[in-house]
């Protein structure tokens, strides 16, 4: 029997946290549950893809855009499971049983979030996180998503759009998302560098102007301005 998971990692200038992303998944690898690993890659200039070329990834590049490269991630795979991961996160021991014990039940997962600090505002936001997920059902890209190709196909896969994208797909999965208990352990550099309530409070701002309509693209240029 064919491994049943492709894992799908998004890319640009990623050498910092992609080594790490990818030993993790050493685990399923062990456990016959990896199939292959695609890098979509947005043009990195970095050691981004000569890391994937050693780790035996696939390799799909086009334009810098997280839904899009997703997408074409998604496009290249050919696994009856889609892990789509991204390249600063970091699965946590225990994640392959979890997973095994969901994948008989087709259907779409999120892990748990933590960051790869400790103190109270790094516990908090991955707190609110955690909950948000629970309460409304909108977990974001950094908490992975592991889904079934027939789910995925039917809300019609990621859309090419720069920023939202793990929103939009949220959305469209609304009703059939379940967490595991899993953990993913994401970088905290960002919060680190802009502070956690500075940072915390525009992911925010951006989450209710996507939800009140505003354009991804503007979006995204407000996002890379930070």
């Amino acid at each position: 029997m064919r491994a049943p998971i492709s894992v799908i990692i998004p890319t640009l200038n990623a050498q910092a946290g992609l080594p790490a992303c990818l030993s993790a998944l050493g685990e399923g690898l062990n456990e016959g549950l990896i199939r292959e690993l695609i890098l979509s890659d947005g043009g990195s200039t970095d050691e981004t893809l000569r890391i994937a070329e050693s780790a035996g990834a696939e390799l799909v590049q086009g334009a810098p855009s997280r839904g899009g490269q997703l997408r074409r991630g998604a496009d290249a795979a050919q696994g009856d499971w889609l892990l789509f991961l991204h390249a600063d996160t970091v699965l946590k021991p225990g994640w392959s049983a979890e997973v095994i014990a969901a994948l008989p039940q087709n259907g779409a997962y999120y892990f748990q979030l933590r960051f790869d600090q400790k103190g109270f505002a790094a516990r908090f936001v991955a707190g609110w996180a955690n909950l948000r997920s629970r309460m409304f059902g909108l977990p974001y890209g950094d908490q992975a998503l592991l889904i079934d190709r027939a789910s995925y196909d039917a809300v019609g896969g990621y859309a090419d759009i720069p920023l939202m994208e793990d929103v939009a797909m949220a959305r469209a999965l609304k009703g059939q998302l379940q967490g595991l208990p899993a953990i993913a352990e994401t970088s905290a550099q960002k919060y680190q560098r802009q502070g956690w309530l500075k940072r915390g409070g525009r992911n925010l701002g951006l989450l209710l102007r996507y939800l009140t309509g505003a354009d991804p693209e503007d979006l995204a240029r407000s996002y890379r301005k930070n």
